[in-house]
C-alpha cells in the first residue's frame, strides 16, 4: 500500500490494520487514513498538547486532512469504540501524538511501509519507543540530530526597529530557495534544490504567497530571513531563520526577531522554534530575546 496517496485499496487496509492489531497484541487498537469532514475532532486531540502538535495542527488548518500538501497521509489509532488515541502524519516527514505506547507502536509498524519516509521526528521518550517498534533487526538511520524546543510568550524586548525587514515577494524566491536549500543540506544532509528542485521551489513560491515569509534585502542581498512554517491560535512556528555570516554580531538579527515577534504574537499565544542541541551561539542568541526551553526533541532521517 502506498501511504502518500489519500486513497488504498480495502483488501490492504484490512491487511494492515489487522498486522497492527496482532503485533500489538491488544487487540483493540486499529490504524485508519483520516478523511475530510473529520477536522474538528482531530484539532481538538492535537489541541490537548498545542505547544507539540502545532506542526501537524498547521497542515490541517493550512491543507485540510487530504491534501498532497501535506506530503504524507493523517492516520487515526482508535479503540473498538472509535475513541481517538493518536493521530499520525506518515509520509516525508513522520509526526505522531497519542495517549498510550499500544496506539505509538500500532504506528511505529504501521509507518514501516510507507516508501517515501524521509524523517522522524519527535520528543526524546517519545522517539525511543517509536524506533524500538519501528526498526528492523540491525536497522540504523542515515542520520540522526537532537533539538531543542524554544518558546517565546512575550514580545521580545523593543529594540529599534529595521526598516527594512518585510514580507518577502516572489521577486526575492530565487534567494530565499538558495538560503533554505543550504539549511536544510546542513541538518539533513540532503539539498531539496538538487533532490527535488521542482516541488521545492512551489513549496517556498507557496510560503510566500501565504505571507508566511519575512526579509531584509539590501543592495539585492539577503540579510536577514524567516519562515512562518504552521501557524495555530496557540503557537506559530518558525524555521530557516537566517542571518548573512557578513553581517552577524550587529545585532540585526535580535531587531529583525523583536520586530517580528511583536508582530505575530498578536496573533497566537507564543512562537516556537528547533535549535540544534550543537549549536550553543544560536540557542543563546535566542534565549536572550527571551525564548525559553520546552523540550527536547529527536530526529531521524530516514533516506
Amino acid at each position: 500500500m502506498t501511504l502518500t496517496t489519500t486513497t488504498a485499496m480495502n483488501s490492504d487496509d484490512v491487511a494492515l490494520t489487522t498486522m497492527v492489531r496482532t503485533i500489538t497484541g491488544t487487540n483493540s487498537l486499529s490504524v485508519q487514513p483520516l478523511k475530510t469532514g473529520q477536522e474538528a475532532e482531530v484539532l481538538a486531540f492535537l489541541r490537548e498538547r498545542p505547544l507539540h502538535t502545532f506542526v501537524m495542527g498547521g497542515h490541517i488548518l493550512d491543507n485540510g486532512l487530504e491534501s498532497p500538501l501535506n506530503r504524507g497521509v493523517f492516520q487515526a489509532c482508535r479503540d473498538d469504540e472509535g475513541k481517538l488515541e493518536g493521530v499520525a502524519l506518515i509520509g516525508h516527514a513522520t509526526l505522531v501524538e497519542t495517549r498510550s505506547e499500544e496506539a505509538l507502536a500500532c504506528f511505529a509498524r504501521f509507518a514501516r511501509s510507507c516508501p517515501t519516509a524521509h524523517m522522524i521526528m519527535g520528543e526524546v521518550a517519545v522517539m525511543d519507543q517509536f524506533w524500538r517498534h519501528y526498526a528492523c533487526l540491525g536497522q540504523a538511520p542515515r542520520r540522526f540530530g537532537r533539538e531543542l524546543l524554544l518558546e517565546l510568550q512575550q514580545p521580545a524586548e523593543a529594540d529599534e526597529p529595521s526598516r527594512y525587514l518585510r514580507l518577502a515577494t516572489l521577486d526575492d524566491l530565487e534567494q530565499v530557495m538558495l538560503i533554505q536549500g543550504e539549511m536544510a543540506f546542513a541538518e539533513s544532509g540532503i539539498n531539496p534544490l538538487e533532490a527535488d528542485p521542482i516541488g521545492f521551489r512551489l513549496r517556498c513560491a507557496r510560503r510566500i504567497e501565504l505571507r508566511r515569509v519575512w526579509v531584509w534585502v539590501e543592495d539585492d542581498r539577503l540579510i536577514f530571513k524567516a519562515d512562518v512554517i504552521s501557524e495555530t491560535p496557540q503557537v506559530v512556528y518558525l524555521e530557516g531563520i537566517y542571518v548573512d555570516p557578513k553581517e552577524r554580531s550587529q545585532g540585526y538579527g535580535s531587531r529583525c526577531m523583536s520586530q517580528l515577534s511583536r508582530n505575530l504574537l498578536n496573533r497566537t499565544n507564543s512562537l516556537c522554534i528547533f535549535v540544534n542541541v550543537e549549536s550553543r551561539r544560536a540557542r543563546v542568541f535566542f534565549e536572550r530575546i527571551g525564548f525559553k526551553l520546552r523540550g527536547c526533541y529527536d530526529t531521524v532521517f530516514m533516506a
